[in-house]
């Protein structure tokens, strides 16, 4: 199994290109794979020898001969040598005989690295014999981390707090398409650090027209200002009427929630921290980062009683019905009558 710390420690080996003989990547999060394997290879290998010490092969096209001689041929001109094998466990027989003979007594100047595509099983040899790192998709509360990370690393640029969140509320948790967007921000923003401007001129969303400001606007039973964000929010990359509402249904399934916790006399800072164990634990669709959106959740406890929330929910499973089963009205129409519906209900002293 992955150590707790192994994504640490693997990025302290780059920084201090200090190898471990071996790794085993494996996990269903393709992209942060990938990523991973860039960097340890720019960080393992010279480019001015790679074309001596990097060699790239898959598994099920070497043998266990031609596997061992690569594992065993020492550097030329340089520290080390880089042997990367993709989809390890389609090693036929002989050549996981010979991979397995090799990692009991690892040449020391060459570093193998075994990658197991999304969906494999976690191989237990693999995981004991050599420095395992599993790559799984990010949580919600790890995407903006991740967008520093990348920004820092990567573009060798900066992002302020704000453009984070502004950039994940129009594009969401994907992380390729968030890099596609990072790289075009950081060219346009030309070494100065991303902010809500560069986000705004390049992803084209706009402070105050995202779906978060959405969903806090039906939090508050505004519909007038909930109605008028409709149009840019659909307008947005990877944003549609489906998603809106499963956003919409997370937060008010998390508030009804945080409501029933609060009747039951659980303090404020108790009712967080379970939000955001509920988070990891189902891992749904927020449509904001989740500190955003936890803290949220929290400040509307007191604005609605479970009646309400009840109809809510009521509403929102009749809203996805309509947008999956019925064309009689628009997508624009189908969300522009729910939020009538959610703000609709009065605003209620609180018990």
């Amino acid at each position: 199994m992955a150590a707790p710390n192994a994504h640490r420690d693997l990025r302290k080996a780059i920084q201090q290109r200090a190898f471990a003989s071996a790794y085993y990547f494996h996990g269903d999060d393709e992209f942060l794979k990938d990523e991973m394997i860039r960097q340890v290879i720019d960080a393992a290998v010279d480019p001015a020898t790679r074309d001596f010490n990097l060699d790239l092969r898959r598994g099920g096209d070497i043998d266990g001969e031609s596997l061992l001689s690569l594992l065993s041929t020492p550097p030329m001109m340089a520290d080390r040598r880089l042997v990367v094998v993709r989809d390890v466990q389609g090693l036929k027989k002989d050549a996981r005989v010979a991979l397995d003979r090799y990692l009991a007594s690892p040449t020391p100047d060459v570093v193998a690295l075994l990658i197991a595509p999304a969906g494999a099983k976690v191989d237990a040899a693999l995981s004991t014999q050599a420095s395992t790192v599993a790559f799984e998709p990010l949580t919600g509360d790890r995407v903006p981390k991740w967008v520093v990370h990348h920004v820092d690393t990567v573009l060798h640029s900066t992002i302020t707090p704000t453009a984070v969140d502004l950039l994940i509320s129009a594009v969401g948790n994907d992380l390729p398409q968030l890099a596609a967007e990072l790289d075009k921000l950081a060219s346009y923003a030309n070494g100065a650090a991303i902010d809500d401007e560069a986000v705004s001129a390049i992803v084209g969303v706009r402070r105050g027209e995202t779906l978060g400001d959405l969903l806090d606007r039906v939090l508050a039973h505004d519909a007038p200002g909930a109605l008028a964000v409709i149009d840019h929010v659909l307008a947005q990359p990877k944003t549609t009427a489906v998603s809106i509402v499963m956003a919409l249904t997370t937060q008010m399934m998390a508030v009804a929630w945080a409501r029933a916790a609060r009747d039951r006399g659980v303090p404020a800072a108790g009712i967080e921290r379970e939000l955001f164990g509920l988070l990891k634990e189902s891992g749904p669709y927020t449509g904001r980062p989740w500190g955003e959106a936890v803290s949220a959740w929290s400040r509307a406890v007191q604005a609605w009683r479970q009646p309400e929330l009840d109809a809510a929910i009521d509403a929102l499973l009749a809203a996805d019905y309509a947008l999956k089963e019925s064309r009689l009205s628009s997508d624009e129409q189908i969300i522009a009558s729910l939020v009538l519906t959610l703000c609709g209900a009065p605003r209620r002293a609180a018990a």
